[in-house]
């Protein structure tokens, strides 16, 4: 076998670590050759919200990043493609690469996802129900309204399901069922919008949402003890809703406002620089908010 030294490189996995490799490699003058086994790259981090201990936004990381990667003459990006053999020595080594088939020229794709519209496979999906959906007098006239009012409007499920979510606190299923009938959309593709969008619920919740902050400076500030507190207060755990359904208790990474940890939120009220003592208070507060509301 030949012992001259070859002088590229193959970088097997396109994450957030394969990526930054295959930049400091291809700025060292070594061509490089990225291989990723999914159609494209970025791995798992692309997929995140936040990055600890910064809580930075991953995308915002990643970004210039993927483009540098994309545009330097020094990588060659083999996405959906596997390492099936590899031979030879350090310095010269020779592999064997299966590249899967993209049935699109990826010269030509734009990124427009018409081939997905017009792919004659393609997922099947849940059959419109034709059995009656039956609704309350009272939500069945407040879904026709929300219905009523986007009827007119291109792409109207989104704000549909928005103004359903925002009536009723969350997304309950006959009124899915009756939506998908009323507007001819399939009930899997309301559920792949429902379920994509941590805005939408498909858990009844309470009339209350008490909200706290779980990033960086509220968990070094406390937050931690004011989850137990109200836990203690309320007698449910974080995801849970009390049993007379005025509250339900959640976390969210990040308010954007660390100069008030720790943080919580109710609905849309912010209480700031917390002690346990306080959440005792914060509750009474709400209780008695309902109680003049009934009586």
């Amino acid at each position: 076998m030949d012992k001259k030294k070859v002088g590229s490189v193959l970088v097997v996995g396109a994450g957030i670590a394969g990526i930054q490799s295959s930049l400091d490699l291809a700025n060292s003058g070594y061509k490089v050759y990225l291989l990723e086994q999914t159609p494209s790259i970025g791995g798992t981090m692309a997929q995140l919200d936040k990055t600890f201990p910064t809580n930075d936004c991953a995308m915002c990381v990643m970004s210039p990043k993927l483009v540098e990667c994309g545009r330097h003459l020094n990588i060659e990006i083999i996405t959906n493609a596997e390492l099936k053999k590899v031979v030879g020595e350090a310095g010269n080594f020779k592999v064997e690469v299966t590249k899967h088939p993209r049935y699109v020229d990826e010269d030509k794709c734009t990124g427009c996802a018409a081939c997905t519209q017009h792919c004659p496979v393609t997922v099947a999906l849940y059959p419109i129900e034709k059995d009656p959906i039956f609704l309350k007098p009272e939500d069945r006239t407040k879904v026709d309204a929300i219905l009523e009012k986007y009827k007119d409007m291109k792409g109207n499920l989104l704000p549909i399901l928005q103004s359903i979510n925002t009536e009723f606190r969350y997304l309950p299923e006959k009124i899915i069922k009756y939506v998908s009938q009323e507007q001819n959309v399939s009930l899997s593709k309301i559920y792949q919008i429902a379920t994509f969008y941590n805005t939408f619920h498909l858990e009844q919740r309470g009339k209350h949402i008490i909200t706290v902050c779980i990033g960086t400076a509220c968990h070094v500030q406390g937050a931690p003890g004011l989850i137990e507190a109200i836990e203690n207060e309320l007698n449910i755990k974080v995801g849970e809703t009390t049993r007379d359904m005025n509250f339900t208790l959640e976390t969210a990474r990040c308010f954007g406002c660390c100069g008030l940890a720790p943080v919580i939120t109710v609905d849309e009220d912010v209480h700031g620089k917390l002690k346990r003592a306080d959440i005792p208070k914060i509750i009474k507060h709400y209780k008695t908010m309902e109680e003049k509301q009934d009586a």
